[in-house]
């Protein structure tokens, strides 16, 4: 009787000490935006560099394995060339959202890396100001796959630092114009660096 005894106040005091363990995080970083140069149906797309913010949710399934919710905000120019239009430009808002799986491990002491695969959108919305030199475009929203990793440094229980580098792979913006449809595919590069809260 008093071994079961003993076995359960272990049990409960593992149950305990599990509960008491931060299985949520929030993140804030800040992003790099660098975009390829994309070539189809006689129309060449260019994208310049940003910056941007990333806010991130995480909740630990297991110590793990996570999912995480990602809302991402940078503007950029996007630069349209073609046969009969050699620059088109627009100051566009891109913003992203996503959800993805998290795998982490635990290296060393305070060194943890981790990768991560997910699905979302990237919303381009067309800024008309004088970046913009194509007043007839629209709003695009692009389905994709993010796909990263890094590493987070444990400053203590509660905070980390983040670096990571991201990846987005979705279809090129056209803006809804019929001319400047590539038709491609474009890996859109979102290094970022931030700090985590864990609660």
């Amino acid at each position: 009787m008093m071994k079961m005894m003993v076995l359960g106040v272990l049990i409960v005091s593992a149950a305990a000490g599990y509960a008491q363990e931060s299985r949520q995080d929030v993140s804030f970083s800040a992003t790099g935006l660098f975009g390829p140069q994309v070539n189809g149906n006689d129309v060449q797309l260019t994208s310049t560099g940003a910056l941007g913010l990333l806010a991130s949710y995480r909740y630990m399934l297991t110590p793990r394995s996570a999912l995480e919710l990602n809302y991402s905000f940078a503007q950029n120019n996007e630069k349209f060339g073609t046969s009969y239009l050699p620059y088109g430009r627009v100051h566009a808002r891109e913003q992203e959202i996503t959800g993805a799986y998290v795998f982490s491990l635990n290296f060393k002491k305070n060194y943890n890396p981790f990768v991560e695969a997910g699905v979302g959108g990237l919303i381009y919305t067309p800024i008309r100001d004088y970046g913009t030199n194509l007043l007839d475009t629209k709003q695009n929203t692009n389905v994709g796959g993010l796909f990263g990793g890094g590493l987070a440094y444990e400053l203590s229980p509660s905070w980390d630092i983040r670096f990571e580098y991201r990846g987005f792979i979705a279809k090129a913006p056209d803006f809804g114009l019929a001319n400047f449809k590539t038709n491609r595919y474009e890996v859109i590069s979102t290094p970022a660096v931030g700090i985590a809260y864990h609660f």
